[in-house]
């Protein structure tokens, strides 16, 4: 397949009028020119359309009524195939604290929605799971669920959380985000990169010289930065501070709008740069249907104009896309190349996929999207495969 005229988005810069050539499931090459192209079973002409890798989205809770924590695997497959309408490529399921019992049955679902055909799934990719939490600390709960929080005394406390089995063809992920200052914490970290998890700081109050060994034993991450974690302060330097003085640690956010105001995401991207600044949706199941009141978490959670918000009036995750999260970061007037950074490059790096996927490069998947000049998807193509094309272009 020959997808001509178009914008594309390289890893270091865009390329007006190029082509890019398919082949099976992999970008076989890239054309500059407009000449000597090859021949192909299949030419696309994307009429100028901006062509960009694939979005990742490592934190989303659920989309279009479904609910990661009690979902059957159809509705997973529901949620990747509108996920892919959103130009969302690939995607961690994501956990809230829960008994052991439910853990399992959506450990199960994830697991089968990973091994199903592409044909049964035609959406995005599932590529592991999520846990946020249980180790997290109670005072900065958010709409977590307080009462199922653990501590860590031992590797049993990690055996409680079921793992997915990897594939023939695919290897899971595994990302949790913790509080190192739980009790047993810096052990934990340890432990779960030791077992090849991977480890992202939220829901904390840790202090500065907590969080340095924290990264001594292998956290290089941060879970949705600013929420739910203590505030900067000038005379307690805590997890706000750490973050944006260490380089080599990464910061996801939710860029809606509420979670962070417009003019603190331009902060973040002065101060952290595209290579340190991750996108996530943070995604709740009334995403993608509106305002309204919904069960989730076993409480209401309200949506008015694109808030959400639970009894006790917590913000309880977003209604976003990783799409909107594009459109606002381009609203600041971020390039597209620092935007396919943030939304699909650096997730890729964070679960240890980059060299399959999350850049538009010769011989990576042929996970991409087309976008117009309102940031909205034309198509998008997973594994070499369209699994969606806007009827209206």
């Amino acid at each position: 397949m020959l997808l001509h005229n178009a914008r594309i988005v390289l890893p270091q810069r865009t390329a007006d009028n190029a082509s890019l050539l398919v082949h099976d499931d992999r970008i076989s090459r890239v054309f500059e020119a407009t000449t000597n192209l090859p021949a192909s079973d299949s030419v696309i002409d994307l009429h100028g359309l901006t062509l960009m890798p694939g979005l990742i989205d490592v934190h989303i809770h659920g989309a279009v009524g479904v609910d990661t924590m009690v979902a059957e695997t159809a509705d997973l497959h529901r949620v990747s195939q509108f996920l892919a309408t959103q130009g969302v490529t690939g995607w961690l399921p994501t956990l809230v604290p829960a008994p052991d019992a439910d853990y399992a049955q959506a450990v199960r679902a994830i697991a089968d929605a990973m091994q199903a055909s592409d044909d049964s799934r035609r959406g995005a990719r599932v590529l592991g799971v999520h846990y946020e939490g249980p180790f997290v600390n109670s005072a900065q709960c958010g709409a977590l669920r307080k009462q199922f929080f653990r501590t860590f005394s031992g590797a049993a406390d990690i055996d409680s959380l079921p793992r997915i089995p990897d594939g023939d063809h695919q290897v899971a992920r595994h990302l949790t985000t913790m509080a190192p200052e739980v009790e047993g914490g810096i052990e934990l970290v340890r432990e779960l990169c030791r077992r090849g998890w991977i480890v992202s700081i939220g829901h904390t109050r840790a202090e500065f010289a907590l969080l340095e060994k924290a990264f001594e034993a292998g956290a290089r991450h941060m879970t949705h930065f600013m929420n739910a974690m203590a505030p900067l302060h000038h005379r307690s330097p805590g997890p706000i501070a750490w973050g944006l003085s260490r380089d080599d640690v990464t910061c996801d956010v939710i860029a809606d709008g509420i979670h962070l105001d417009p003019r603190i995401l331009r902060l973040l991207f002065k101060l952290k740069g595209a290579q340190g600044l991750t996108l996530i949706s943070d995604a709740v199941a009334a995403a993608g249907l509106g305002d309204g009141a919904y069960q989730i978490w076993g409480e209401t959670i309200r949506v008015r104009q694109g808030r959400t918000s639970n009894a006790a009036d917590s913000i309880a995750g977003s209604v976003i896309s990783m799409l909107d999260a594009v459109r606002m970061m381009r609203s600041l007037g971020i390039s597209d190349v620092d935007v396919a950074r943030m939304g699909s490059s650096n997730p890729a790096r964070l679960l240890g996929i980059d060299n399959q996927c999350g850049s538009i490069e010769e011989g990576k998947r042929a996970d991409l999207i087309a976008i117009d000049e309102q940031g909205e998807v034309v198509l998008t193509i997973i594994g070499g495969a369209i699994v969606y094309q806007n009827s209206n272009e």
